[in-house]
């Protein structure tokens, strides 16, 4: 059985690199690197050392589970956040988007709302306005975005969201790496 791929997987997902892997595992880096290429097999005890660093089973890390992993999320998986009555609502798309590269999240705010300013932090961000007017505040700059229009910006900024329409303003809200403060 070739192991390789899903040991560097788990590497990655952890961001470790070989050296580090090596080091927690009191293995060599070179003998990591031959792993992830199946150019040797570990015995068993090594392998349990090399998943003891990522914190997963045996029985984990040979299920085929991981291989069926999820790839569309309906509505009924959507995590519900409200504030204020219901005039603000974040719906978190995709559960445990935590341990994800990009946390997107879908935004509906009624006419005259505005969300809290987030303070700056790391990352980026991406919106797409589905339905509506709003403001997009970034620092002491203010911007209008309209419906079919989109924003991008680094997230080294004070920002804020204000719909300036006179209907619901929706927008399909993606942030890495996952940090949505609301």
């Amino acid at each position: 059985m070739k192991i390789g791929e899903r040991l560097k997987r788990l590497r990655m997902i952890n961001s470790l690199t070989q050296e580090e892997l090596a080091s927690r595992a009191d293995l060599t880096k070179g003998f990591i690197s031959q792993l992830e290429n199946d150019a040797t097999s570990p015995s068993i005890a090594t392998l349990k050392d090399i998943l003891d660093v990522f914190g997963v089973s045996m029985q984990e890390f040979f299920s085929d589970a991981a291989d069926d992993e999820n790839v569309v999320f309906g509505k009924d998986a959507r995590v519900q956040a409200t504030h204020d009555d219901e005039k603000i609502r974040v719906e978190l798309l995709v559960p445990g988007a935590q341990n994800r590269e990009m946390d997107p999240v879908l935004v509906t705010l009624e006419p005259g709302e505005e969300m809290d300013e987030q303070p700056f932090h790391e990352g980026e961000e991406f919106g797409f306005v589905l339905l509506g007017k709003i403001q997009l505040r970034l620092d002491d700059r203010l911007h209008t975005i309209k419906k079919d229009e989109c924003f991008y910006f680094t997230s080294d900024k004070k920002h804020s969201v204000k719909n300036i329409g006179k209907t619901a303003a929706k927008i399909l809200w993606v942030v890495t790496p996952p940090t949505f403060y609301y």
